[in-house]
């Protein structure tokens, strides 16, 4: 059987009045479609484990964050969902009532997906990595975007190869327009606040 650990419940009562409900609302999922789940606090914010990390949630001041630890093999999925703002850390953009997540139905589809990887000991898969000499290309329609926010052509200007590779290497393997336009906005406003592509993955 899983477990509840009372940190995630005075994370919960100390979060603004607006994120208990989500708070409680995507607990719960998460305790339906995997009963033997255990709690626990990581980076200071609810993860949820079985048989490894599964997926966390965090409170923000105006917005929540839920995601997937191995979203890369969700991610089809993840990304035909309709989600209004995904600049957001995690999955799901901005999370600002539960109406902005998706239904009940289709996230307990994902958690139960995300628990089968588990359970098949599939790991994430790993980052490709760069060979050293590999030339870096900016798309036309990257660099575009880019001098039409100062902000972040001075951010991107300043990244290392590596860290200007993740993006234009992240945008560009979208598999729609619709889905690379999407990951070009967010990178740009990413970069526009001084951030590099795995940012959220940066210890606090």
């Amino acid at each position: 059987m899983g477990n509840k650990d009372p940190r995630v419940d005075a994370y919960i009562a100390r979060s603004a009045g607006f994120a208990r409900p989500i708070l409680v609302h995507l607990r719960t999922l998460v305790h339906a479609a995997c009963p033997e789940v255990e709690e626990t606090l990581k980076w200071s914010s609810p993860h949820f484990m079985y048989k490894g990390m599964l997926c966390g949630m965090a409170a923000f001041k105006e917005h929540c964050a839920f995601g997937f630890w191995k979203e890369k093999l969700l991610r089809d999925r993840i990304e035909g969902l309709a989600v209004a703002d995904r600049s957001a850390m995690g999955q799901f953009g901005r999370i600002a009532a539960i109406s902005d997540l998706p239904d009940e139905r289709t996230l307990l589809s994902l958690v139960r997906e995300a628990v089968a990887l588990n359970d098949r000991g599939i790991k994430a898969p790993a980052r490709s990595r760069s060979k050293g000499n590999r030339r870096l290309t900016v798309p036309d329609y990257f660099a575009g975007a880019l001098r039409r926010n100062r902000k972040a052509l001075a951010t991107f200007e300043q990244f290392s190869t590596t860290n200007k590779r993740e993006y234009v290497d992240w945008v560009v393997e979208a598999k729609g327009e619709e889905t690379r336009q999407r990951r070009l906005d967010t990178a740009i406003t990413w970069m526009a606040e001084g951030k590099i592509r795995n940012w959220k993955y940066m210890r606090k």
